[in-house]
């Protein structure tokens, strides 16, 4: 089983934006070392307590600093953006860092409504033409135009010898669906969907088998763990992540990611208790060998080719030790 990275470069409450981000770049290093198959980085903007909102600078820093993991992102919120622009980026990383970049793409505003507009006077047109967007996108990552198009004689240079790979990361039959009808790889965001997610990825590889394609259909699923050398330090350490999750929505998590000390004692009412259970039963945590049992179960009820795996701790270290643990079990390493 591949198993892969997903950051979205929290920054705790005893870290500077910057220390947020160099320990994004040393997760992505323990990644490579750990066999991780790829790390990608997500996209957000003006939101407390996430430091990263352009993926693609953070790529090259990681990129000039790996060696032979996959590195992307997860995701490039295309309707900000114009396809030809994108196709720049990323063919030019890709010319740097040959046959090693990804290029995850969202349809998400990644932010508020006030974010939005300040990025865009036109973001919900770029949401209702992101099929279109993504078909330019492919053409000039293929350079492959009709010679009839107005684009035809544009070229997103340097044009690299492997061209980025495409995906596309979703949580509802929506993206499954464009997914499956654009040819491209499909990410499901597990941790972020109450949906029946087995069934919006069958539903990507029934609409992929109906239309000839170049490659296979190829499925990733991503999941929010926790790995500990004890099922009770595995808590210990959800527990900050959990906790910040339920004070962002109450506009009070603007200190960042809590210490284990503070999450323990962050006073919750009986709904919010109620909630904290329930986020509990929807993450995976446990010793590598449950974390194990638990993704193999994950990976057998998407049939997933690939699993990515989210980790927000409060101590870095406990982050990189929590996918050494999986790796270390997986034998990918």
């Amino acid at each position: 089983m591949k198993l892969s990275i997903l950051d979205q470069s929290p920054i705790s409450a005893n870290q500077t934006a910057k220390e947020a981000l160099e320990a994004s770049l040393k997760l992505a290093q323990h990644g490579e070392k750990y066999g991780y198959s790829r790390y990608w980085i997500a996209e957000h903007h003006d939101l407390n307590g996430l430091a990263c909102p352009a993926p693609e600078i953070m790529l090259s820093y990681i990129g000039a600093q790996t060696n032979t993991i996959r590195i992307g992102s997860g995701a490039v919120l295309l309707p900000y953006y114009k396809p030809y622009k994108v196709a720049e980026v990323f063919n030019m990383l890709a010319t740097l860092f040959p046959d090693r970049i990804d290029i995850g793409l969202g349809r998400a505003p990644g932010g508020s409504a006030e974010a939005s507009q300040a990025l865009s006077d036109h973001f919900l047109k770029g949401v209702w033409s992101f099929p279109d967007s993504i078909d330019d996108l492919l053409h000039f990552l293929d350079n492959d135009f009709p010679e009839d198009h107005s684009y035809a004689k544009v070229k997103a240079a340097p044009i690299p010898d492997q061209s980025p790979q495409p995906w596309l990361l979703g949580t509802s039959k929506k993206s499954a669906i464009l997914a499956g009808e654009k040819g491209i790889s499909y990410v499901f965001g597990h941790f972020m969907s109450d949906k029946d997610g087995p069934a919006i990825v069958e539903q990507y590889r029934d609409v992929y088998s109906k239309i000839p394609h170049k490659e296979k259909p190829y499925v990733i699923i991503a999941a929010t763990v926790f790995c500990a050398e004890t099922t009770e330090k595995a808590e210990k350490i959800a527990l900050s992540s959990l906790i910040w999750s339920i004070q962002r929505e109450k506009k009070e998590g603007n200190q960042g990611v809590p210490s284990i000390e503070n999450a323990k004692n962050a006073p919750l009412s009986f709904e919010e208790k109620t909630k904290l259970e329930a986020m509990k039963e929807k993450i995976i945590f446990g010793n590598p060998a449950e974390v194990k049992q638990r993704l193999d179960q994950l990976q057998d009820q998407y049939h997933a080719d690939e699993l990515m795996i989210v980790t927000i701790t409060y101590d870095p270290s406990d982050k990189y030790e929590s996918y050494r643990l999986i790796a270390q079990e997986y034998k990918v390493f």
